[in-house]
Formats: C-alpha cells, sequence, structure tokens
C-alpha cells in the first residue's frame, strides 16, 4: 500500500528511515545495486521526496504501528443503526487506526482498494483498518459492534 513519506531520521547505524503518514517508519538506504535511492544522501534529496508515496509493507499486512494506543470508541451500533457512511465506504485519516470490535453476531467488512479484501468479523475476530484505505461494513443478520481508534503517543 502507498502511504506519504511525512519526515526522515537517522537510525543508529546511520541509515535513514522514512516515517510514513501511517504512522510505520521505513529504511531508504542507497545500498547499490539492490537498492538506488541516491536522492536520500542529501538534505534537498530527502526534501524534495517529503509527501511523495512510498510502499508500505506493514499496511499491507494490516499491521499497527507498534505503540499506538486507544483515544476514541464509538458507540455500540447494531443491524439497524450502522451509519450511512460505515455501510458505504469511508476512510480513517492520516495516522489513525481502528479495530472494529464485534460483541455479538457477524459483520462483513470490506477493504477496498488497494487491499480488495473481505473478512468475517465475529467476538473472536476483530477487523483492523488502516488509515486512508476505504472500507465498509455490512451485518450479516443480527449484529453488534463498536470501533475502538489508535494513533502514537502524544497527539
Amino acid at each position: 500500500m502507498e502511504r506519504t513519506i511525512t519526515q526522515f531520521h537517522l537510525d543508529d547505524e546511520g541509515h535513514w528511515v522514512a516515517h510514513l503518514s501511517c504512522g510505520h517508519a521505513r529504511h531508504v538506504r542507497h545500498n547499490p545495486p539492490s537498492q538506488t535511492r541516491p536522492w536520500v544522501l542529501s538534505p534537498e534529496g530527502r526534501a524534495a521526496h517529503l509527501h511523495t508515496p512510498i510502499s508500505c509493507g506493514l499496511c499491507k499486512r494490516l499491521e499497527m504501528p507498534a505503540g499506538f494506543i486507544p483515544f476514541k470508541k464509538t458507540q455500540e451500533f447494531n443491524e439497524d443503526s450502522i451509519p450511512l457512511e460505515m455501510r458505504t465506504g469511508h476512510e480513517t485519516p492520516p495516522a489513525t487506526w481502528a479495530r472494529i470490535h464485534v460483541t455479538q453476531g457477524r459483520l462483513g467488512y470490506r477493504i477496498l482498494e488497494p487491499l480488495n479484501r473481505n473478512f468475517l468479523l465475529d467476538a473472536a475476530n476483530p477487523g483492523t483498518v488502516a488509515p486512508e484505505s476505504p472500507h465498509y461494513v455490512t451485518p450479516m443478520g443480527p449484529v453488534c459492534f463498536y470501533v475502538e481508534f489508535f494513533r502514537a503517543p502524544g497527539l
């Protein structure tokens, strides 16, 4: 999944790491011939790549960044009270992850482009929502669920 570079830092070994809009970090080494990124070696090159997209494999696997903490929780919804935007498609903002917790019944969860994945959620199988990923839910009969939102500490 493509995410936007928000900033850079050097790791303990002197390699450049890009911070992404999803909350993950990714090394952006210049290590020819396996990785050719000469732009990362200069401040001007890094500045030119701020706000540009780069692939995030951890988002593709729906892995929430380590250390993210809950900051908000919705009311509990049932099959009759699910808001329209949850049924038809919406997305969370950059760096905001969510977890869909089903307390009763089953809920269909569809992630649209670019993942195109379907999940069946129940009490034993919550759903993870990556930032900026269009998705929607569909009740599979009577259901009760709520959504919990996560972000980096200090935001």
